[in-house]
């Protein structure tokens, strides 16, 4: 089989695979993982999933850091909002490591199998039809186009997934009221460190922790870039400091537009994950909210289960659509469960928020869930835990090479 794309969804689910003996051929469009600003939020059900695998120790050797909580900075206050030590798991924590370390992980572990390849820098532009099913990809390299051949074709190729296109697969949209302006400034220990919010009239800011740096979510309203841009750069800078104080000598890090990535929010879902030879998980199916930072943990929960599901029916040549089918039966619960609570979140809290013209306080329920901390369990395992947390299986833990 194939799979397009060589993300979280896409590498989980082709490690669990060969662990099972299948073929599995991974798509991957750049020569390496090294691109900044991606999904990096690995939640403690995505951590018990690496343990299952026996990764638990190679992944806390990576570069990281371990968030407890989250913390919201209003005019009238700080507040705590979300304590992930209240969660009786093994890992109550978020833990936040460059998405590259993380795939390279995964792409040596897969590797050690002789029926993992990886294919970087293959592009994917059209899909190999025959008798109405997809029979696999062709894909443009630097030297031409190759076409590969597969029973099943996985689409885990993100938001903007060509395979989804190719398909016509129709979505269903919820919109979104803000966008998002990703970077970096330079972080002292007398900062602070964990995660925290900022919220300032029309604007806000998450500051996540990374060590030697905070990386920055600028949350402006939907497509409001162009009046960013258009205000200066001084203005911004200025902006980031009001909202983030400590960074007041810092804020001239930020030297060029060009050190500012745009995220275009995006929520939606497909309303048939699957065709004739073709499955899509992840993104690829389900473009998730950056509200809890939960869309590596979404795909990675996928991977699992399509791997659980579809081993012993791909291993016996025996794969159908009903097989597929039951992929989107198992996995449309808990992401349709999220998204309601990202767009309640966005509707009730951030929209709110971004509309302000005045110094913001905080809305009641923050007050809960500061003032009653047992509270503050509930959004850590909406979050960190998740509606459906998935588990590997006994083949593939007992089928890692020696």
């Amino acid at each position: 089989m194939c799979i397009v794309g060589g993300g979280p969804a896409g590498l989980v689910l082709a490690l669990l695979l060969v662990r099972h003996g299948i073929g599995v051929a991974v798509l991957e469009k750049h020569e390496d993982f090294l691109r900044d600003f991606r999904g990096d939020t690995v939640h403690p059900s995505t951590l018990d999933v690496m343990d299952e695998l026996g990764l638990g120790d190679r992944i806390r050797e990576l570069p990281h850091r371990q968030v407890d909580g989250l913390r919201v900075a209003f005019a009238d206050g700080t507040y705590q909002m979300v304590d992930f030590t209240r969660l009786e798991v093994a890992h109550p924590y978020l833990m936040f490591l460059p998405q590259w370390d993380f795939l390279e992980m995964l792409a040596r572990e897969a590797e050690a199998h002789p029926s993992f390849t990886l294919l970087r820098s293959h592009e994917v532009v059209d899909l190999v039809r025959e008798e109405g099913a997809v029979q696999g990809v062709v894909a443009r390299t630097a030297e031409g186009t190759v076409e590969v051949g597969a029973r099943l074709t996985v689409a885990a190729d993100g938001r903007d997934s060509i395979v989804r296109g190719k398909l016509g697969l129709r979505r269903r949209e919820f919109g979104a009221p803000m966008d998002v302006l990703w970077f970096r400034v330079s972080r002292r220990p007398a900062d602070g460190e964990g995660l925290d919010m900022h919220v300032g009239p029309g604007r806000l800011l998450l500051a996540i922790d990374r060590g030697e740096y905070w990386q920055i979510a600028y949350v402006i309203p939907k497509g409001g870039y162009e009046r960013v841009v258009a205000a200066g750069l001084d203005g911004f800078r200025e902006s980031v400091a009001r909202l983030f104080p400590v960074l007041v000598d810092r804020v001239g890090e930020i030297g060029e537009w060009e050190d500012v990535k745009v995220l275009t929010v995006q929520l939606d879902r497909l309303r048939r994950w699957h065709a004739p030879g073709a499955l899509l998980i992840g993104d690829a199916a389900h473009a998730m909210s950056p509200v809890g930072g939960v869309g590596v943990n979404l795909a990675v929960q996928d991977a699992v289960a399509t791997a659980r599901l579809l081993a012993d029916p791909l291993r016996a040549r025996q794969l159908d659509e009903d097989a597929l089918a039951r992929v989107q039966a198992r996995r449309a619960f808990p992401t349709a469960g999220t998204q309601l609570m990202q767009r309640f979140v966005q509707r009730a809290l951030v929209g709110r928020l971004l509309a302000a013209d005045g110094p913001v306080t905080a809305p009641l329920a923050v007050k809960l869930l500061a003032k009653v901390p047992a509270l503050q369990e509930l959004p850590a395992r909406l979050v960190g835990v998740g509606l459906r947390p998935e588990r590997v299986g006994p083949t593939a833990l007992g089928s890692a090479p020696g």
